[in-house]
């Protein structure tokens, strides 16, 4: 297998973490990560490369894939794994945590994908995996801003997908369960579900759909759904 470059933005912990570690055996992968003693260890942990990158700064994004693309000449993927968790009432919620929340699976979402398409469009090809949720299939009780930008997502990734016009550039989503990750740690939040996915099981279909090849079946739009066996 004929290495290749990807990136994994989230790929400091769970879900992400799994993916890079996944696709670090046989390719070069470039994690990105807002934490930076996180992406020092994981870029240790995994002998791949490392970027800080706050997602909801559009300057960090495009000055992270400049750099990836200026070290490797290319980028064949891009896993976008990061969110921000924000469960509870909506009345209960501050209104910074409703702030950082858009701004970071909102804006943030946004400006990755912007860019990714930016250096994939001048390159030919290359594949994009968003991870979605379960959830926004499902109205979900205690989760509605979560679940409404993460809907951002869906929405915007099912419309690039239908504008790409070409098999070699794949825009494609991924809707898990719940996963025992830190996603709600890192807000203070406990994961309440007693039925899960494991992040590992989840990241093969990932790292599957990353590594289509351009003449591969047409993908593009494609929604892969990975229950938790209750809804």
């Amino acid at each position: 297998m004929d290495p290749r470059t990807f990136v994994v933005d989230g790929g400091t912990s769970g879900l992400g973490l799994e993916v890079a570690r996944l696709l670090a055996a046989d390719h070069r992968v470039m994690i990105l990560g807002n934490v930076p003693e996180e992406v020092s260890r994981a870029r240790d942990e995994l002998g791949c490369d490392g970027i800080v990158c706050d997602m909801s700064r559009s300057e960090q994004v495009r000055d992270a894939l400049a750099e990836t693309t200026a070290r490797y000449g290319s980028i064949d993927g891009l896993a976008h794994c990061a969110a921000m968790w924000a469960g509870g009432k909506l009345e209960e919620i501050s209104p910074e945590t409703i702030r950082r929340a858009i701004e970071v699976n909102v804006l943030g979402t946004a400006y990755l994908l912007h860019e990714a398409l930016v250096v994939l469009r001048e390159q030919g090809y290359g594949n994009i995996v968003y991870v979605s949720a379960l959830a926004t299939d499902v109205p979900r009780p205690g989760i509605p801003l979560y679940r409404a930008t993460k809907s951002f997502g869906t929405s915007l990734v099912e419309s690039l997908a239908e504008a790409q016009g070409t098999n070699s550039i794949k825009v494609m989503e991924i809707h898990p369960g719940p996963m025992p990750t830190r996603l709600q740690e890192r807000v203070g939040a406990e994961f309440l579900d007693t039925i899960f996915a494991e992040p590992g099981q989840v990241a093969a279909e990932v790292v599957r759909l990353l590594l289509l090849r351009a003449d591969d079946l047409y993908v593009s739009g494609q929604r892969v759904l990975r229950a938790d066996g209750r809804w």
